[in-house]
């Protein structure tokens, strides 16, 4: 999870963020280090990002802009969007009020712990 500025776009933090994911446990053998597709809409159609995934390893699965709708990507895309929806239940991630970046993150982490939590504690 990485945290930006209100004002830069999402697609300058798409590598860094790749690269920062720890390693998948699993299967026996070597712990793979990244997904095998990457999903995206349309903000993140960019021939030298579609390139560079590639290059790592990863397909990429983005949406083309000025296409029509109905790429199918609504099917996995829909997981993303609940988490979102699930965080906006905090109003204080909804409406950031912290000029400091550190304590906003601090709220995030502490919310994705409890969504994860809530969740868990439904599975017992």
């Amino acid at each position: 999870m990485t945290l930006t500025g209100a004002n830069r776009h999402d697609i300058t933090q798409l590598l860094p963020l790749l690269d920062a994911v720890p390693p998948i446990r699993g299967r026996r053998g070597r712990p793979r280090h990244r997904p095998g597709t990457l999903y995206g809409d349309r903000g993140y159609d960019s021939n030298p990002h579609r390139r560079r995934l590639r290059e790592r390893g990863i397909r990429p699965r983005i949406a083309r802009r000025g296409v029509a709708h109905g790429s199918g990507l609504g099917k996995v895309r829909w997981v993303i969007e609940r988490g979102f929806a699930w965080l906006h239940a905090f109003k204080r991630l909804r409406t950031r009020y912290e000029r400091r970046a550190d304590i906003h993150l601090g709220f995030l982490q502490l919310a994705c712990a409890l969504i994860c939590h809530r969740e868990l504690m439904k599975s017992f």
